[in-house]
């Protein structure tokens, strides 16, 4: 270990961009055994490590890392799988320079440790060695249902089912999996990547319910009267917009109906395919001039799958600065070398129309304040600044607000103005019924959704054993 002063952070080998933009294959190459040996090797094995602190889920970071640079995969293994759901899946899609690696202390001079791709690395090179999970089989008379197949819902079945409770999963998709399976494009993470995980639960026991929507396929009722407890993990999917005139024009989307569209074609057959068969709701944005108004990394994912798609020209319009962009920065270097282009200090006024068509989005500049007191600048307009950016197809990535389904109203479970679910310890108002990730706290990351989940998990096992 401490071998940071002989031996250079690294990061794992990318696809070449003419080859990677043919195709929504993962862009990044796991690491080999020695590059991960010696990434790990230049672990500090810090007193107080804040790596630790800053995951949310709070991994055995250093530990593994030990493990890995000696070579002993097992143990790294299940260090690494012990507080976490997934992390093969954590380890591709974390944005782990504001997360883990930004708080590694060899950041400021050396280069943090590529924590994430060892994180991957661990997990993959354990699968293929034959190490899977490991459940002890359904022992309890309890059961728990949970609703949505997301990473809180995921997370939250896994420990669950650890502790040999059974666990019935509901999810009104066609496929498990929530924003880890229509959401992330398939060059961040494979989806047999999620697959396997599902396959993983199954086999320890849970049952999977598909297109099955609670409230509708399926009453919450009957759910409170089947099952000792539910966990709610049913995300934040309503799309926001900017609120501007015009956003009803044709052409003009919600980036997960634009994300979803891709991925619902992509799992289509070669021969559905070839005969031109695309899903309702299908964005085309081939040979289009595509404008993305957002920031962060769903941003990211909506500019870089419209190159993908053969869209004539790509822009990212964002009214701050790119030092203030709140996505992962290698997000924004792999969408320039993709062909994206960045258009910064540009707040969206309106939608410009013809025969009901878009043909552009009315901007206006924007400057950065001076910072406040607490350090914070604010987006300021600048006056008679406004013009008109062409497009054939925009699309908003400005976040996500939770859905307020009936059932919760009818079951009191009561929640905030903005929607999402209020809870103590992750109990709702309703004591049979608890909820985690974005629908309690607000669209956030996958590795917070992760956390809530098995956070949840915990506290319904304390009420029921």
């Amino acid at each position: 270990m401490l071998n940071f002063t002989n031996i250079d952070r690294a990061t794992p080998n990318k696809r070449n961009v003419l080859e990677r933009l043919k195709d929504y294959n993962e862009v990044y190459e796991v690491f080999g055994r020695n590059k991960s040996k010696e990434q790990s090797d230049r672990c500090m094995q810090c007193g107080d490590p804040y790596c630790h602190s800053k995951c949310p889920l709070h991994n055995f970071i250093p530990a593994w890392l030990k493990q890995t640079a000696e070579s002993n995969l097992e143990l790294a293994f299940a260090l690494s799988n012990e507080p976490s759901p997934f992390p093969e899946i954590l380890g591709k899609i974390c944005p782990h320079d504001v997360l883990c690696e930004g708080a590694c202390s060899l950041n400021t001079g050396h280069g943090a440790v590529a924590i994430g791709a060892v994180e991957a690395h661990i997990n993959e090179k354990a699968f293929a060695a034959g190490l899977t999970p490991i459940f002890p089989g359904v022992t309890s008379s309890k059961k728990v249902a949970v609703i949505g197949s997301g990473p809180s819902g995921i997370s939250a079945a896994t420990f669950l089912l650890r502790k040999g409770i059974a666990v019935e999963m509901f999810e009104r998709a066609d496929r498990a999996g929530g924003l880890l399976t229509y959401g992330i494009p398939g060059f961040k993470l494979d989806k047999t990547t999620v697959e396997r995980r599902i396959a993983w639960l199954k086999k320890a026991g849970m049952v999977l319910h598909l297109n099955c929507e609670i409230g509708k396929d399926k009453s919450f009722a009957d759910l409170e009267k089947e099952f000792d407890a539910i966990y709610l993990g049913i995300g934040a999917t309503k799309g926001r917009t900017a609120g501007i005139k015009g956003e009803d024009t044709q052409g003009v989307h919600l980036a997960i109906d634009f994300l979803t569209g891709i991925q619902k074609r992509n799992f289509l057959s070669q021969s559905d395919k070839n005969k031109g068969v695309v899903p309702k709701g299908f964005v085309d944005v081939k040979d289009k001039i595509v404008l993305v108004i957002g920031g962060g990394d769903t941003a990211m994912d909506c500019v870089r799958s419209s190159v993908r798609e053969g869209a004539y020209s790509v822009k990212c319009l964002y009214r701050r600065d790119e030092a203030n962009m709140p996505g992962s920065k290698k997000e924004v270097v792999n969408s320039k070398e993709e062909g994206v282009e960045f258009m910064f200090n540009v707040s969206p006024e309106s939608i410009k129309s013809e025969n009901g068509k878009v043909i552009g989005v009315e901007l206006s500049k924007t400057a950065m304040s001076e910072p406040d007191e607490s350090g914070r600048q604010r987006v300021e307009a600048i006056e008679n600044s406004n013009f008109v950016e062409e497009a054939d197809v925009v699309i908003f990535a400005l976040g996500f607000a939770p859905e307020v389904p009936a059932f919760l109203k009818d079951s009191n479970i009561q929640t905030h103005a903005w929607g999402g679910i209020i809870t103590t310890h992750f109990q709702t108002s309703n004591p049979k019924i608890y909820a985690g990730g974005d629908c309690q706290r607000g669209a956030d990351l996958a590795v917070t959704a992760a956390a809530d989940g098995r956070d949840a998990a915990k506290e319904i096992i304390k009420s029921l054993c």
